[in-house]
């Protein structure tokens, strides 16, 4: 299992805002290792975000999203308290999820 998210979410006015930071070490299969063989590629696919069961953000990337990668994005709505899910799948059929609270 990977690294939890770091994950954060900012209710301003009738808006919230999340960041999140992916552990994730997203390879593109274009790399080698120090033998000359080549890295299988390992990548997340797809990535969603959901706030009172309602998915408010979803996205599918590729092997050309960096290592690691730091994600921004805002919704209408959510109040302090109320929970932020995050879940991610990756190319090899592994998924992650957490969560935040809103502040």
């Amino acid at each position: 299992m990977s690294d939890p998210m770091r994950i954060r979410a900012q209710a301003q006015g009738d808006k919230t805002t999340v960041r999140v930071l992916v552990s994730h070490e997203m390879e593109s299969g274009q790399r080698k290792d120090a033998s000359g063989k080549t890295v299988p590629a390992w990548f997340i696919q797809s990535i969603t975000a959901v706030h009172n069961g309602k998915t408010v953000m979803s996205a599918q990337w590729g092997p050309a999203v960096s290592k690691n990668p730091f994600m921004q994005f805002a919704f209408k709505g959510g109040k302090a308290g109320e929970k932020v899910i995050v879940n991610w799948t990756d190319n090899k059929g592994e998924k992650r999820s957490d969560e935040a609270v809103i502040s």
